[in-house]
């Protein structure tokens, strides 16, 4: 899939660090972009996963374009804490990640990110089931990044 997202004119112009956000799944991992200046985060495209293994080339492209200086990555965890059945192919997502870019891998709860996602989606913007299934992953990404940036004190790295 081309990636065919475009980067936001202002962006120079803003002082602060980027980051990257995703939300990993087995099959689709939404990606979103955020600096620490703005506090914000955008969601930017959804990348397919080929028999479970990430678009790497796809990553490696926005990972050039945007010139990140940190990653951050959703961890699903049950409602105890502990590990559900994705949560190890995560955490080995974030330590890919960290290998193939040299960029430290922080990790945000992304606990009804998703959810979330699609229920702004479905019920605040009427965004029909086809179109929802597409854009929810960039959106629960932005989520995610957008917690990350809210966290007064962010050190939890992959």
């Amino acid at each position: 899939m081309p990636i065919n997202s475009k980067r936001d004119p202002l962006a120079s112009k803003i002082s602060g660090d980027t980051y990257l956000g995703f939300d990993f799944g087995n099959k689709k991992i939404g990606v979103a972009v955020g600096q620490t200046q703005t506090a914000t985060a955008s969601p930017l495209l959804t990348l397919r996963s080929y028999n479970q293994v990430p678009n790497w080339d796809g990553i490696s492209k926005l990972i050039k374009e945007w010139q990140p200086v940190g990653l951050v990555v959703g961890i699903s965890k049950q409602n105890d804490g502990s590990d559900n059945v994705i949560t190890p192919r995560m955490l080995k997502f974030c330590r890919q990640l960290e290998g193939r870019y040299q960029l430290p891998v922080y990790q945000q709860d992304e606990a009804l990110t998703t959810f979330e996602a699609k229920q702004l989606l479905f019920d605040e913007v009427n965004v029909n089931a086809s179109k929802l299934w597409e854009v929810q992953d960039q959106l629960a990404a932005q989520l995610i990044l957008q917690s990350w940036l809210n966290e007064p004190t962010r050190i939890s790295k992959c």
